[in-house]
């Protein structure tokens, strides 16, 4: 289930890339994420149902009581979908902006990917101990990342920021998702995050682009493939998955998702990434390994 959501959150970047052909950034993440958040109404509904046995996901409405009661009584999921939709919304608009413009979406993919390395450094910030391996593995995805970034004459493509910022915004989310997941529904969650991406998306669109519904059929496969298969099937298949698998294989696994990237921009935008690129991808993936490779436990003193 992880191998199939890693394939299908690597090529996803083909599907964003294609889509920037027909609309703007904001048109195309607000339409995916609504697409997304109503895709999964019917997972919650069947869940709850699997647990109650009542299929009836917004009973709150049915009592008269409306959006305040709904509210009141799922306080804590409100407010953490508000919060990790606020950092989806970031991260998901500087990546797509920065899939606009990048050399290649396996570059994409992999700058993306600096995620996994950069949690358990923001980790220090409220408290928790990072192991001396976090320290090497930055290290490895620091110079990776200089090799994708910094060309041969030592420039930096300022573009390349889109990317590094949405990295740190994932981060931002994952820590926020990892404070509530426990707490509330973790798909119910996921649905009203990406409803607020669409939203706050929604606005940026009609202020700063002008969409236009001939041209956002035109995007539709891309921005349902991003939609059903990225934000939806792909997340479920997460959740589902990793109840029943040891975490850090399960990272690794998902990590996949830039190796794929890669090959989907080389297979399907015949995309070719420089020497300097690939070996800046390589370091990087060594990177995000060795970030989640596992502690070894001390031998307990007798």
């Amino acid at each position: 289930m992880l191998l199939i959501a890693a394939i299908i959150w690597g090529s996803a970047f083909v599907a964003q890339s294609e889509g920037m052909e027909y609309v703007e950034p904001f048109t195309f993440a607000s339409i995916r994420f609504f697409i997304g958040s109503f895709v999964l109404l019917p997972v919650i509904s069947f869940m709850k149902k699997k647990e109650t046995g009542n299929a009836n996901l917004f009973e709150d409405y049915d009592k008269g009581t409306g959006i305040k009661g709904f509210v009141l009584k799922h306080k804590l999921l409100v407010t953490g979908s508000i919060f990790c939709g606020l950092a989806l919304t970031f991260a998901t608009n500087f990546q797509q902006w920065g899939i606009k413009y990048v050399s290649s979406v396996g570059k994409a993919g992999f700058i993306t990917t600096l995620y996994i390395v950069l949690v358990p450094v923001f980790s220090l910030f409220i408290g928790k101990k990072v192991r001396p391996l976090i320290w090497v593995a930055l290290a490895f995805a620091v110079s990776g990342l200089y090799f994708l970034c910094v060309t041969s004459k030592l420039t930096f493509e300022i573009l390349d920021i889109l990317l590094i910022m949405c990295a740190v915004f994932f981060s931002l989310q994952i820590m926020i998702i990892d404070h509530y997941v426990d707490r509330v529904n973790p798909v119910a969650l996921s649905s009203l995050q990406f409803f607020i991406v669409g939203v706050i998306s929604a606005i940026c669109m009609f202020i700063f682009e002008k969409p236009s519904i001939s041209a956002i059929m035109s995007a539709m496969g891309p921005i349902l493939y991003a939609g059903v298969l990225s934000s939806g099937v792909a997340f479920t298949l997460q959740v589902i998955a990793q109840k029943d698998l040891d975490p850090t294989l399960a990272s690794m696994i998902m990590s996949l998702e830039s190796v794929v990237s890669v090959l989907s921009g080389f297979v399907l935008l015949n995309q070719k990434l420089s020497l300097r690129e690939v070996l800046g991808c390589v370091l990087m993936f060594i990177g995000v390994i060795l970030a989640q490779l596992p502690e070894k436990k001390q031998p307990k003193v007798q």
